[in-house]
């Protein structure tokens, strides 16, 4: 049996106003509430109530203020770290040494189950880079309202579910490149591109499948990545925009009165 892998939870701000905290009395998106608890306590649970994850660090840039949340207490195994202003910087800062795997997630992935999280660490096993996706049509078929950033391979449509698994300090020049173009991370064709013209081509013309392009991709950098398919759909709606916390508060609900598989 494997010992329990390390979780980062990135919950830090990114940069300018948000939207979804106007007249709504906290100062991060973290910590704003759905289904009566904080984003991030959820999270959290779900983590804490996997028998496959060991310690929870919680990344962001004032961690003082989220470790101070009521939901919070009593959590076992608990840490809390300041974090830089990029994704990539704070996680390659963050890294345990040596190769050793780690599970990242995010403070706005408030759908995340045990059972999320055990298919996926099964499916990621053997990778030093792992990344969690939904096809489009397992999405729609449940919720056909849920609107998303698709990246398009012959074989289907993808979105990302915010789990990663990655090798320990193996995966630092992946980061590198990753802290020059996140800021065009909701623009699929933009970070195809930046791994390169052959990729680009390629994923215009579906000459080969999402787990293709990544095993590709992850060659670049001398990593063996992957995908790692899920067959929730809730697995890749995470509270960006007022339309999916109405659509979480929703599912939320379904899940208290056993209602999930009908279509919401």
């Amino acid at each position: 049996m494997n010992a329990p892998i390390p979780a980062i939870v990135l919950a830090g701000s990114r940069p300018g106003p948000d939207s979804l905290l106007t007249g709504s009395g906290v100062s991060t998106k973290a910590l704003l509430p759905i289904a009566g608890q904080a984003m991030l306590v959820h999270v959290v649970k779900a983590l804490r109530a996997s028998p496959e994850v060991g310690a929870i660090t919680i990344l962001a840039q004032k961690s003082a203020e989220l470790a101070a949340e009521p939901g919070l207490a009593g959590l076992a195994d608990l840490h809390f770290a300041d974090s830089g202003q990029g994704i990539s910087s704070s996680l390659a800062a963050a890294l345990p040494p040596g190769d050793d795997p780690l599970l990242v997630t995010t403070a706005d992935n408030v759908l995340l189950t045990p059972t999320m999280i055990a298919e996926f660490l099964r499916g990621a096993e053997d990778s030093d880079v792992a990344v969690a996706m939904v096809e489009r049509d397992t999405l729609l078929a449940r919720y056909p309202q849920s609107k998303r950033t698709w990246l398009k391979f012959r074989g289907g449509w993808w979105s990302g579910a915010n789990m990663f698994r990655l090798r320990g300090r193996r995966v630092l020049p992946l980061l590198d490149f990753w802290g020059r173009i996140e800021r065009d991370r909701k623009k699929g064709l933009k970070i195809i591109a930046a791994f390169g013209p052959w990729l680009l081509i390629g994923a215009l013309l579906r000459l080969f499948t999402i787990q293709q392009g990544v095993a590709r991709a992850g060659l670049r950098f001398g990593l063996n990545a992957k995908v790692v398919p899920m067959p929730e759909p809730e697995a890749c709606i995470d509270a960006d925009k007022p339309a999916d916390i109405e659509l979480i508060e929703a599912i939320f609900a379904a899940r208290r009165q056993g209602a999930i598989g009908q279509p919401l």
